[in-house]
């Protein structure tokens, strides 16, 4: 087994879709090891977002990732990682294949609505961000 980690961003919160998103990641067989709800500071949010400074995007990220509540999960499953990006699809959710998650309920680029781990190496510093694991 694996773990990466899943955040539902601020976007989805707020239309009230985190059932909607545990629901589909339990039906593509992933275990939630642990969630919260939190909301993050400006610093907090430039610290998780590090990899991206001196980018175009990132004053807008961070203002985005703090306005409002984000749940932070823990998945489990064989292949974790490659699985879950699969399942919530492109960044972008104009270029998201059809049936995956930002395809069905993103807004735009920046409210995708999900944030997960891009590699094995990230989930593990990740997961340590939120959950001291």
């Amino acid at each position: 087994m694996s773990r990466t980690l899943l955040i539902v961003k601020p976007d989805a919160t707020k239309r009230k879709l985190i059932e909607y998103i545990i629901n589909r990641l339990q039906a593509a067989r992933f275990k939630i090891v642990e969630k919260k709800e939190l909301q993050l500071n400006n610093s907090q949010a430039r610290q998780f977002y590090a990899v991206h400074e001196g980018k175009h995007f990132l004053d807008s990220l961070v203002k985005f990732m703090c306005s409002g509540t984000i749940v932070p999960m823990i998945l489990e499953k064989n292949n974790a990682v490659n699985d879950l990006r699969a399942l919530i699809g492109a960044t972008d959710p104009a270029k998201a294949e059809r049936g995956t998650i930002r395809f069905d309920i993103a807004e735009d680029i920046e409210k995708n609505s999900v944030h997960a781990s891009d590699s094995n190496a990230n989930a593990k510093k990740e997961i340590s961000f939120f959950f001291n694991k």
